[in-house]
Order: structure tokens, then sequence, then C-alpha cells
């Protein structure tokens, strides 16, 4: 069975910086996409950003967009998040998702696999 590790999280101050990673184990091969999500309090999961590991496209949130990157480990089989010039409301759970189905993107309803999430807190 497919299971995702997260970690990385934490609290750091206004302009900080953080790199939450995602173990994965149970792949047969190389999934097809895999992304990151977070829930703020009292709402709904949002999409950060996804990526094909295989290679070709990533997809960024519009409120991560040039401070945020994804990336994947093949070796690794691990899935990064760097975030940089982290702000107040970027506090959430993040979590980490892949999906055995043909289909990439920022929809919670599209992964079928997901982490257990990790904390970040982003205050001064």
């Amino acid at each position: 069975q497919v299971q995702l590790m997260e970690s990385g999280g934490g609290s750091v101050q206004p302009g900080g910086s953080l790199r939450l990673s995602c173990a994965a184990s149970g792949f047969t091969a190389t999934p097809n996409c895999m992304a990151w999500f977070r829930q703020f309090p009292g709402k709904e999961r949002e999409g950060v950003a996804d990526i094909y590991p295989g290679g070709g496209r990533i997809h960024y949130d519009g409120s991560v967009k040039d401070r945020f990157t994804i990336s994947y480990d093949n070796a690794k089989k691990t899935v990064f998040l760097q975030m940089n010039d982290l702000k107040p409301e970027d506090s959430a759970i993040y979590y980490c998702a892949s999906t055995s189905r043909g289909l990439c993107g920022l929809v919670p309803s599209w992964f079928n696999y997901w982490g257990q999430g990790t904390q970040v807190t982003v205050s001064s």
C-alpha cells in the first residue's frame, strides 16, 4: 500500500524559510502526480503545488508562486516543498498527496493517498 510520510514543519518568523519533505513508499512505479495541499483552521483543504515526478509540468497556486518550489527526488521517492519568504497567512497544516489516477492538479478529490500532515506556523 502507498504510504506518505511528511516532515519539516515547524515555527518560523515572517520572511523565514522551511523545507517540507514527504517520503513515499509502496509505489510500483514513479507516480504520475504528487502535490502539496494545506488546510487552514476551519477551512477546506486547498492546493499549493503539484508536479509530475517523471518530468513535465509544475503548477503553483497564485498565493505561493515565486516563493515556494516543489521538487521530486526519484532516487529517494521524496517530494519537497521549499518555502521561502513565509508569511503569517501561510500558517496551516501542510499535506502531501499522490494519486494512482491519471489526473494531476490542485483538486483534493483527485488524490487517493495522503500524508499525516505537518504544521507550519509563521508568526513573530
